[in-house]
């Protein structure tokens, strides 16, 4: 380690002196009082001792030990002499649960064929030990297989799946624009309830999103509904985080809607108000969910610390009509003069919407656009935004894939905080390739929103990232450190945890943790991942109507 600077043993003085005050004075209402007894605790495999321990719940935090045997951890309390083959100083180290991302697209490393990918270091150096997957809309009904195939192959994380409306309709329907018939319902439901039973976590959807977009509300309700008589969470990318079609306000009334009347939690992914025609609109969004929770819903949402928003350049720019169909659809209408004409004009629209050219960075990997804004393409190919956009699209298509990722600079600080400050908003990264959120999201909110601008204190962040997460997901075992919970444990260097990733580097990995413990197993040491594959599928066991 480097040494310690007078900055940074003022720093570790203040965590070590807040310990000391709440273990002296107030350890006696804390949630783990009951662990901290007198009995003799055998030999552990790991003592991590004398850390600032902040155990997941919403207690102050202590100066104590933490002891791990096996995939277990067997003590929480305050220092003692406990026996131990390996030894963790945390002395003016926190020590956390590890934490727990509700939202990510982390399967682009789970899924590799390479197994140094699949121990998802971009996810570990964040302190992140359990990732949820198959996130708007994307998650296979196949969860059984899926999840057969990810333990055989070893991953680095936790995983936890979702089923994917998006993936349901796409198997039934396709990227086809209309309703289904009796007998597609009828299919999409029994997706969902297999699924289910298979110990998928809840159903996502993607509304924004084509094919999902062309289901009525209706539609969506009558499929979650197979999801919540099973227990699930109706997790959603809404279907209008900014003014595209219902508008930001009537796109949350509409969540809300789906989640009462197929009777389960709402949880609103990275809750955000997206573009210049809504910045500003946090309050009222908050409202209505406050009064919703006041009427008995159970509402909740994740966000993430990062002011631009990342999605393709196709998403943010085309209208859903014109991806109906899929992509062979799409370049037949690019290359019809009438419609193109009005494909552009509703791009023109949308590019309004987020803000112009200059705010949308092109991030998409080894192209010659890469970390270029659309303004800068347009000016080096001399044509106008639209072209250029349409030019990156067009190669996209040609390839067979997507004309590539954006960074999209669309949201107002005000309300980026505001939301982060609410009691049921929880920590997402939304990692997904080309944003630095992938690399970087735990560490980012940290450094900027605890350290730098008191937006929250350490206490909440840690929660928002742990005990809370565990419990709206309902994920038992873990988000807590007490014994017989999961040993999944984080010691984070207060003054080193910090991101390396940014919109033009976003793929440096995070430094500052000291060690991650996944499942028992040392995950990373001193900022360096240490190619264990100690991650389990977490598949829920006990499902109700399953037969």
């Amino acid at each position: 380690m480097p040494p310690i600077t007078p900055s940074k043993r003022k720093t570790r003085s203040k965590l070590l002196a807040a310990g000391l005050v709440a273990l002296l004075s107030g350890c006696a209402t804390q949630p783990l009082a009951q662990t901290r007894s007198a009995a003799s605790v055998a030999p552990a495999a790991v003592l991590i001792e004398g850390g600032t321990i902040y155990d997941g719940g919403e207690g102050p935090p202590f100066v104590g030990d933490v002891a791990l045997r096996g995939d277990r951890i067997v003590y929480v309390g305050p220092p003692r002499s406990i026996e131990a083959r390996q030894t963790v100083n945390a002395r003016g180290m926190i020590v956390t649960p590890g934490f727990i991302d509700p939202h990510t697209h982390a399967d682009v490393f789970l899924r590799s064929a390479s197994r140094s990918q699949r121990v998802n270091a971009a996810w570990l150096n964040q302190g992140v030990s359990t990732v949820v997957i198959g996130v708007d809309g994307g998650g296979t009904p196949e969860v059984a297989d899926d999840a057969a195939k990810l333990t055989e192959a070893g991953v680095g994380t936790n995983v936890i799946p979702f089923v994917g409306f998006g993936a349901i309709r796409g198997r039934v329907l396709g990227s086809q624009s209309r309703a289904p018939d009796r007998q597609e319902l009828a299919e999409m439901k029994r997706l969902v309830a297999k699924a289910m039973c298979e110990g998928a976590r809840g159903l996502s959807t993607g509304l924004f999103y084509t094919p999902q977009s062309f289901a009525t509300t209706e539609e969506v309700i009558a499929v979650a509904k197979e999801a919540a008589r099973r227990g699930g969470i109706y997790d959603t990318h809404q279907r209008d985080e900014s003014s595209y079609s219902i508008g930001l306000l009537g796109s949350v009334e509409e969540a809300l809607r789906i989640g009462r009347e197929a009777g389960m939690p709402v949880h609103f992914a990275h809750i955000k108000a997206l573009g210049v025609d809504v910045q500003g609109y946090a309050p009222q969004l908050i409202a209505m969910i406050e009064a919703a929770r006041r009427n008995g819903s159970e509402v909740t949402a994740d966000q993430y610390p990062w002011l631009a928003s990342g999605t393709s350049v196709e998403a943010s720019l085309l209208p859903g009509w014109a991806l109906a169909g899929g992509r062979e659809a799409l370049a037949k209408r690019l290359a019809d003069p009438a419609q193109r004409r009005r494909i552009e004009e509703a791009m023109t629209e949308s590019l309004r919407r987020r803000g112009g050219a200059s705010s949308m960075l092109l991030t998409a990997l080894n192209q010659p656009w890469t970390g270029k804004t659309l303004a800068q393409m347009a000016d080096v190919w001399e044509v106008s935004p639209i072209d250029a956009a349409v030019r990156i699209i067009q190669a996209g298509l040609d390839k067979g894939g997507s004309g590539g990722d954006v960074a999209s600079f669309n949201m107002a600080e005000r309300d980026v905080e505001l939301l982060m400050q609410q009691p049921w908003v929880i920590t997402s990264s939304d990692g997904s390739n080309g944003h630095p959120r992938m690399f970087a999201t735990y560490p980012e909110k940290y450094r900027k929103y605890v350290r730098e601008k008191h937006t929250i204190d350490l206490g909440r962040f840690v929660r928002q990232s742990t005990g809370q997460v565990a419990d709206i997901y309902k994920i038992d075992g873990r988000g807590y450190l007490k014994p017989g919970n999961y040993a999944d444990v984080l010691v984070f260097d207060p003054d080193e945890f910090a991101p390396r990733a940014d919109y033009l580097k976003p793929r440096e990995l995070s430094v500052g943790v000291k060690a991650l413990f996944v499942n028992g197993t040392m995950a990373v040491k001193d900022s360096s991942a240490t190619g264990a594959a100690a991650g389990k599928v977490l598949l829920r066991t006990t499902v109700p109507d399953c037969r």
